[in-house]
């Protein structure tokens, strides 16, 4: 395979604004496409927004809290039916583009919302979805448990592409599965790529001989919106997240990045035969694995 570009597209969302997000995400998009990108990596519930105030408003503590209550039913308001109207505009632009496309969201489904990865092909079909198997401290609040039937690695264009979400990164069981399937590429979607966070981006890379995409979110004061007085209240301008968005090479190098703060296309041209050189020296799924003495279980169910 030849060389192609990748990119991270390291913008903040019209915050708890669905249709207003996918207006910038579309536009974003079509830029990618004119840059000749062929995948596309947006970060961890960009759709419409990670919920960052479970960390930063001393609220958050508070039982039965109407201004807590308020948020989140903005949020579920605003989050994916999957498939539905938002996945169609999504593939649409994806074929508008000529680009492989991976979009964390917000999924709904019934009366729960989901820490979601979407794929979409550059024909703009939805490939395959990923749910967060297990939200992370006070995420439990917003979302329910992924199971092992989206630990996905789909076909595309650009080559064999996964994703986990996070804190999945330290999951050794998980990471084990997506190497398994033969991993090209690999969407690591973060609310914001801090330090130890790209730490675990790079380890992931050089373990699974694969290319990592870290995507992260910037977001600020003047990304939200007015009249929940959860938000309102906030002390300060922010920025709550500052991106760090990073493109990683199948040896853990750093490729591109990391970028903090600035709203961009993080890009990069890769060539995809750099991971059957590494694996020359370490395939965690192949001559560098023992199945004679460990076996590993995915329940799909």
């Amino acid at each position: 395979m030849s060389q192609l570009t990748v990119a991270v597209a390291q913008v903040a969302p019209a915050y708890l604004d669905l249709d207003a997000s996918l207006a910038i995400a579309e536009r974003w998009i079509q830029e990618a496409g004119r840059q000749g990108v062929r995948l596309l990596v947006f970060p961890e519930t960009w759709l419409p927004g990670y919920p960052f105030w479970l960390d930063v408003s001393p609220e958050m503590g508070l039982w039965d809290h109407p201004p807590t209550k308020a948020v989140f039913r903005r949020l579920f308001e605003n989050s994916v039916d999957v498939p539905g109207p938002v996945t169609e505009r999504l593939g649409r632009a994806a074929q508008r583009a000529g680009l492989n496309l991976v979009m964390g969201i917000n999924e709904r489904d019934g009366g729960t919302l989901y820490n979601t990865i979407l794929y979409f092909s550059e024909q703009g079909q939805l490939l395959g979805k990923h749910r967060k198997l297990i939200p992370t401290y006070t995420e439990r609040l917003i979302w329910g448990r992924g199971d092992g039937s989206t630990l996905t690695v789909v076909d595309t264009s650009a080559g064999r592409l996964g994703g986990l979400v996070c804190w999945e990164h330290w999951m050794p069981l998980a990471r084990q599965a997506m190497h398994d399937q033969q991993e090209l590429l690999h969407a690591a979607l973060w609310p914001t790529v801090k330090e130890i966070l790209l730490v675990a981006s790079r380890s992931y890379a050089f373990e699974g001989r694969c290319f990592v995409l870290a995507a992260g979110t910037v977001l600020s004061r003047k990304h939200l919106p007015q009249g929940l007085a959860l938000l309102d209240r906030l002390e300060g301008d922010g920025p709550w997240m500052q991106g760090g968005s990073a493109i990683i090479g199948p040896d853990g190098a750093l490729i591109a990045g990391p970028v903090q703060g600035s709203e961009l296309l993080l890009t990069a041209q890769i060539d995809p035969g750099r991971a059957v050189e590494e694996r020359m020296a370490l395939d965690v799924s192949g001559h560098y694995a023992r199945p004679d003495v460990f076996t590993l279980h995915v329940n799909r169910g």
